[in-house]
């Protein structure tokens, strides 16, 4: 009877995710046909073996100026079936162009893109690319024209295979370090069905064989389903369709036979690693300090111990909390050496991708941050200190579409925000030294998850008092100390970050610093600034710590394969109760954002005129 119960839920599941997807294709737009020329700012790239006719560069061209689009990747009518279901489940037509921070989706054929994004893009080759090499270009593109992209079907493009290997480079491309535990996922997920429908039909009990024949139908229907009247007409239908009850696990083990090319850097920074971590782990911190670094307090309590749970870089970290004030603190802190050595490759380079996944599903976060000042201010110019690859002023848009929008950083990242068009203005520096430079420039400025990381947190704020003129803005987000969940978890909670994050300010000592330095809390925000991921980062945390991921280059080169497969193995025991966390916290968010607590808090500030500022801080935060 269970099993019975299980596979008709399972056939319901497929039908119900047909329709789905249904929904979604219906509202692809065909390429209308034009005779106009095409533009001269319009250039194609092609994947290998695709051939586009001059009526459908035409009608692309032609489609691409009505709708003021800057990117518009052409999808054949006669995609492959699996790419098409894909396509279907992957994009949503109606809020693609404009969803700045989606990642770029398409067909995999063909890409017009203009002369301004191709050359900021630095594309290169335009024909004869793999779909794997167009899948990427697609997600590049999409970050250099974020409003301006779109899909069009095109009825004239004969489709052309993927390869298993090109496949399996994309699925690398969207899953850079869990695409051993989603292979094998899936894997695991189509045996177990094929069992269970075996096993109804070999019980030869009349309920049991109906609800195993459901299954099937509904899995042969399921692409009929989902392409049924829409643009997407896939050329192997039928035979797709058909066989897909028996091929469907045969085709992902092709995909995960495939071998992928060794990354050529990893050798190298292995060694450089390695011997790093020989000659200069000692002088990664500083020696511990006896005193509080914001009030001078000396009574201070070990709070946590912890390792590196994000990337598990060797290093052992204090968190002391003072008793005086509450101030949360690293000691002993990472010196400039520690600091370098643990931001190296995090946000760029082998870990980038996977911090960018990150970045990208908090837009709707970005977005309510910005719409903080309304009410307010109608900023003009915003200045986001800490701004990265640019993540949050290209949401922030949404919001406040006329402002110009400038970001800080001491990462080359702010250039790329800069190429990328995500930002109007880039500055690279650290922001006190650059202060002076900016005084009077921004009415508003914005450190979002900055403050914990930076060294002496006071100079920050005297760095965001001397920028600000009198009426402007300064708003912070930061995690907040004071969360239970921080203090129940201990070092198992996300947001003690370590060992990155160096300083944890409580709402009162920092609404206090602020009017220090003559700016005045005019909104705080506490349960509505919640990030719902508590549990889940602790589930996740613990599954990382048992087996850290192999191919970091700071983890030693022993029994790569025996601790991949290790790791493939605790992910997927760890999934049910990943499955649990999230859901624990998507059900209690909607209490905590209307609640007087959370792991986040952000404030609002205005600079008082300069008269109403006599009590200018004169402390500084002792960084040595």
């Amino acid at each position: 009877m269970r099993l019975r119960s299980i596979l008709l839920t399972t056939a319901f599941g497929l039908t119900a995710d047909a329709v789905w997807r249904r929904t979604r294709a219906a509202r692809l737009r065909p390429l209308p046909p034009s005779d106009k020329p095409v533009a001269e700012d319009h250039h194609f790239v092609t994947a290998a073996g695709v051939v586009l006719d001059d009526e459908t560069r035409r009608a692309a061209s032609a489609y691409a100026t009505t709708q003021r689009l800057q990117v518009l990747d052409l999808v054949p009518a006669g995609l492959d079936c699996a790419r098409a279901m894909e396509l279907a489940r992957r994009v949503e037509p109606d809020t693609y162009r404009g969803a700045r921070l989606a990642r770029g989706v398409g067909g995999g054929h063909a890409i017009l893109v203009t002369a301004d994004v191709a050359e900021r893009a630095k594309v290169d080759r335009f024909a004869g690319l793999s779909a794997a090499e167009l899948e990427e270009l697609s997600v590049k593109l999409k970050t250099f024209a974020p409003v301006g992209t779109d899909l069009a079907v095109a009825e004239r493009i004969a489709p052309v295979a993927c390869p298993p290997a090109d496949r399996r480079a994309i699925l690398r491309g969207r899953w850079p370090s869990d695409l051993p535990e989603y292979l094998t996922g899936n894997l695991l997920g189509l045996a177990l069905l094929s069992s269970g429908v075996a096993w109804a039909f070999a019980s030869r009990r009349k309920g049991d064989a109906a609800a195993a024949a459901a299954v099937l139908a509904a899995t042969s229907a399921q692409p009929f389903l989902a392409t049924f009247r829409t643009p997407l007409r896939p050329h192997d239908l039928h035979a797709f369709s058909l066989t897909r009850p028996v091929t469907a696990l045969a085709r992902w083990a092709r995909v995960a036979a495939e071998r992928e090319e060794p990354d050529p850097e990893l050798p190298r920074l292995r060694r450089e690693y390695a011997a790093e971590l020989a000659e200069k782990a000692d002088s990664f911190v500083e020696p511990r300090r006896m005193d509080c670094p914001w009030c001078g307090g000396t009574s201070l309590r070990r709070l946590v111990t912890s390792g590196d749970h994000q990337h598990h870089r060797p290093g052992v970290f204090i968190l002391d909390k003072c008793q005086d004030c509450g101030h949360v603190f690293q000691n002993p802190r990472l010196s400039s050496a520690g600091l370098e050595f643990h931001y190296r490759d995090f946000y760029d380079g082998p870990g980038g991708p996977e911090v960018e996944r990150g970045f990208r599903l908090a837009a709707p976060h970005y977005r309510d941050r910005a719409r903080m000042l309304r009410g307010h201010a109608k900023p003009e110019a915003w200045l986001d200190v800490g701004g990265g690859h640019g993540h949050f002023c290209n949401a922030a848009r949404d919001v406040w579409p006329e402002t110009r929008f400038d970001a800080l950083d001491m990462s080359v990242s702010i250039k790329e925000a800069e190429e990328r068009g995500w930002i109007d203005g880039g500055h690279l520096g650290f922001f006190p030294d650059l202060a002076d430079k900016l005084a009077g420039a921004y009415d508003v400025v914005s450190m979002h998850h900055y403050l914990e990381h930076t060294v002496d947190p006071y100079a920050e704020l005297d760095a965001a008092a001397t920028v600000l003129p009198p009426g402007g803005h300064l708003l912070i987000e930061v995690p907040d100390p004071e969360w239970i969940i921080g203090r129940v978890a201990g070092r198992w909670w996300h947001a003690w970050f370590q060992p990155q994050h160096l300083n944890f300010v409580p709402l009162d000592n920092l609404v206090a610093a602020l009017a220090d330095r003559g700016l005045e809390t005019v909104a705080v925000e506490r349960g509505p600034a919640h990030q719902p991921v508590d549990f889940l980062m602790i589930v996740m945390m613990l599954a990382h710590r048992v087996v850290p991921d192999p191919a970091k280059p700071w983890q030693p080169e022993r029994h790569v394969r025996l601790r991949r497969a290790l790791r493939t193995g605790v992910y997927l025991a760890a999934g049910p109760a990943m499955f649990v966390a999230a859901s624990a916290d998507q059900l209690l968010a909607p209490l905590i954002k209307r609640g007087p607590r959370s792991n986040t808090y952000r404030v609002l500030a205005r600079r008082l005129p300069a008269e109403g500022n006599d009590s200018a801080a004169e402390r500084t935060l002792d960084a040595g």
